[in-house]
């Protein structure tokens, strides 16, 4: 059977479903639980929030997946900020991971964003997810978080190549990436139950998100 997939905006009809996708994904991956799902609940109503970088994948006429992008900035050493993107999450059915799903949103809101005028954007991730879709770490890019520090989950896409060249920056994302894990977690227990419980990927996650690339 042939397999028809459309990316586009997601519509308030698909907001309920986004959630749960999101929920599926990202319970356990990382910590006993998860946040994901409470930060798409929460990012649409915030000011820097991306309406037109806001993206489902169907297929078969079944939401699937979503990628969700934020406003962030970089200021240079000079103190002059620079307007960039922050994707996340982006969300794929745990039964449709590892295909090629999350590349085909990635690969068409890179496009959708140079078209908006952004040239680059930042993420924080596994590098092993990202890397081969034109990412590389922050470092090379001379783009560091407050204390200098050049965090190795930390990475970096220019859209428009040579766009960071000949300046230092700092990152800064939006407000709302700082999520509070009591409302968090007081969202989640109105949702259906699911188990909280460990996986390795949780050690990984620990290890990498503490890791700093030096010189």
């Amino acid at each position: 059977m042939e397999q028809k997939i459309i990316i586009r905006n997601e519509e308030q009809k698909d907001w309920e479903v986004v959630e749960k996708i999101t929920r599926q994904a990202f319970y356990n991956l990382y910590v006993p639980g998860c946040v994901e799902h409470y930060l798409v609940h929460i990012m649409r109503e915030h000011e820097d929030f991306i309406p037109e970088l806001d993206f489902v994948l169907e297929l078969n006429g079944r939401v699937i997946g979503n990628i969700m992008y934020t406003k962030a900035k970089l200021i240079d050493e000079n103190g002059t900020e620079k307007e960039i993107l922050t994707f996340g999450p982006v969300s794929i059915l745990p039964a449709y991971q590892r295909i090629g799903y999350g590349k085909m949103l990635m690969e068409h809101s890179f496009q959708a964003a140079v078209q908006l005028g952004y040239d680059t954007i930042v993420i924080f991730g596994s590098p092993s997810n990202y890397v081969s879709r034109g990412f590389k770490s922050c470092k090379k890019y001379n783009v560091c978080i407050e204390n200098e520090k050049y965090p190795a989950a930390m990475m970096v896409k220019e859209l428009i190549p040579h766009v960071l060249d000949g300046h230092k920056w700092i990152y800064h994302d939006s407000p709302v990436m700082a999520i509070s894990e009591e409302e968090a977690e007081r969202y989640d227990t109105t949702l259906e139950p699911m188990e909280k419980k460990y996986l390795p990927s949780q050690d990984e996650f620990y290890i990498m998100s503490r890791s700093f690339v030096e010189e």
